[in-house]
């Protein structure tokens, strides 16, 4: 008699297979915003203990807010698969692209994101940033592919920079509020420029400093991309 495997085995395998080939710094970002939705589903931890709240934090102590802002994305439900879906694939496209073989400079862009949205937070209003770190990664992935093209819904097509643009258009005439989304495009901008515009330009001009976000050597030496510098011997 022949014995049929059955096919949920098959189907977790090849869901753990499609997790792991997730590039190691993204996962960790998805696995960290899974589990935190997870917890508050199964009421091990309260919403109200992650958002950011400038004197919870400051004052009494409450630092963990300062990381789980970014994780929380809402409860379970068709708006979180949504911020999910574009979480994994723009930063996965960007650890991927862009950034391959470059694992400390891809968490410098996140850090500088971090703590960019982390210093306005306070004076707009917002209590999870994870929406507005997504929007800063989808931001840096449209400026670095200007010439991919996209369509939204199958109605119209546009360059991939434009896209944060169509996202937060697309947001707006649902109701959702802009602060959240701008944010993420005003850091998207800010470390675009820092990272490849003003390079180009210290570089014509002759500026001393040609890089300004390059990563520390404790994080290359973290990230496993720390090259001892090379140092050339005259005869």
């Amino acid at each position: 008699m022949l014995l049929l495997e059955p096919p949920s085995v098959s189907i977790h395998f090849f869901i753990w297979i499609g997790y792991m080939d997730i590039p190691v710094v993204s996962r960790l970002y998805f696995t960290g915003a899974f589990l935190t939705t997870a917890g508050c589903a199964l009421d091990i931890i309260s919403p109200f203990s992650l958002y950011f709240n400038f004197d919870l934090i400051f004052f009494q102590g409450q630092i963990w807010r300062l990381i789980t802002t970014y994780l929380f994305f809402g409860m379970f439900s068709i708006d979180f698969l949504f911020h999910m879906y574009f979480l994994v694939r723009y930063c996965r496209l960007l650890e991927e692209g862009d950034f391959r073989g470059r694992t400390a400079h891809f968490v410098m862009m996140i850090m500088f994101g971090v703590i960019f949205m982390t210093g306005v937070a306070p004076f707009v209003s917002v209590h999870f940033l994870g929406s507005s770190l997504t929007f800063m990664m989808v931001y840096v992935w449209g400026r670095r592919n200007e010439d991919m093209r996209m369509s939204f819904l199958g109605v119209f097509t546009f360059n991939a920079p434009y896209l944060p643009w169509v996202m937060l258009t697309f947001s707006v005439l649902l109701g959702n509020p802009v602060t959240i989304d701008a944010i993420g495009i005003l850091v998207g901008h800010t470390y675009y420029f820092l990272e490849y515009v003003y390079p180009v330009v210290a570089e014509i001009r002759g500026w001393r400093r040609k890089k300004i976000l390059e990563p520390p050597r404790v994080l290359h030496w973290i990230c496993g991309t720390y090259q001892e510098p090379v140092h050339l011997h005259q005869d």
